[in-house]
């Protein structure tokens, strides 16, 4: 039996505190939050937890073990210091830290205290990713070329980071996650129409070895919500739709073929290809839980999905979005620290 502390009790924090304390292998023990309120709705919603508005209090408290911090980003690297410092394990919302920087101490923390930290990056708990990650492995949509991504809505404008810091962190992680692979370049172009400095709309342009292009939107201003994914190979297409309540994924038995041998260029063809339509069969359940248990099982030795190394590699990624955004989006190769090796 784990116990939790829960630091953060705004928009995802509930969550968390719903998800651990349904879990047999888990005892939530103490919630933290800078408003009352929202700590007296806990309370009304959890009884027998504990409620507090200094954080500290957790930290120092010798029976919890695991912290779990949904604040915002700018506080992530403090507070997971000091978890880590008191010899917790660690399970913090994306993204890691606000900067390259911390995350790099972070997780050179983390390894030095012997501490499992992990990032909530919870896309890759779900069923469809994980089916396009197998689908992949298993060469069913043939050599990858490339993958594009539409991540838009209207709002939430954040205070203290862009557009790509608050939604391309998902789409990031999960690429890495199913290619199995981490960019060597990227290209971003944005601009902030609502917020001074604060971009609201980008495009971003990856590029992961074996000439496999990614192309992100993202956007606080758009009409319409969109959670869309395309993969496309050289065997088969794939589109991911994670709004949809059914048929999440459909793949496209579709693709172009060169015709192998000729003469002259009078004789060259493309050979289009089209089939059928198939649509995999998905288990339901609630990717939050298993994320949460996930991190658990991680603390007893599992080989974590979404460690504080991954989440460092998608930091590193959206650092290098924001320099290629400040340099009208020259492309910026990407170095990844001793950390990463």
């Amino acid at each position: 039996m784990l116990t939790v502390g829960v630091i953060g009790c705004g928009y995802w924090g509930p969550n968390l505190i719903r998800n651990f304390i349904n879990l047999k292998d888990a005892r939530v023990k103490t919630a933290s939050d800078l408003s009352e309120d929202r700590l007296n709705h806990m309370k009304m919603l959890y009884p027998s937890l504990e409620t507090t508005t200094d954080y500290k209090t957790i930290i120092a408290d010798p029976e919890i073990e695991a912290v779990v911090i949904a604040t915002p980003v700018s506080t992530h690297a403090g507070i997971a210091s000091e978890a880590l410092e008191a010899g917790k394990h660690v399970f913090c919302e994306k993204p890691l830290t606000r900067t390259v920087e911390e995350g790099v101490k972070l997780v050179e923390l983390a390894e030095k205290a012997d501490r499992t930290l992990m990032v909530g990056h919870t896309f890759v708990y779900t069923a469809a990713v994980n089916k396009i990650r197998d689908l992949i492995k298993a060469g069913d949509l043939g050599d990858i070329y490339y993958m594009s991504t539409s991540r838009v809505n209207l709002g939430l404008f954040q205070e203290d980071i862009n557009v790509v810091w608050d939604l391309a962190p998902h789409d990031v992680s999960i690429m890495n996650y199913i290619l199995e692979s981490r960019p060597v370049a990227v290209s971003a172009v944005g601009h902030s129409y609502i917020q001074p400095d604060i971009q609201d709309v980008a495009f971003l342009t990856l590029r992961y070895p074996g000439s496999i292009l990614a192309n992100l939107q993202v956007s606080w201003l758009n009409p319409n919500k969109i959670r869309a994914t395309t993969v496309v190979g050289s065997k088969k297409m794939l589109v991911y739709d994670d709004i949809a309540s059914l048929e999440k994924i459909r793949i496209y038995d579709k693709g172009v073929d060169v015709i192998p041998h000729y003469d002259t260029f009078g004789e060259f063809q493309l050979a289009y290809r089209y089939g059928d339509i198939s649509i995999p069969k998905l288990e339901d359940a609630e990717p939050l839980k298993i994320e949460c248990q996930h991190f658990i099982d991680c603390i007893n030795g599992t080989a974590s999905r979404s460690s504080g190394k991954h989440g460092l590699e998608v930091l590193l990624v959206l650092d290098a979005a924001d320099r290629s955004m400040a340099a009208a989006g020259t492309e910026i190769k990407i170095e990844y620290p001793k950390a990463l090796k």
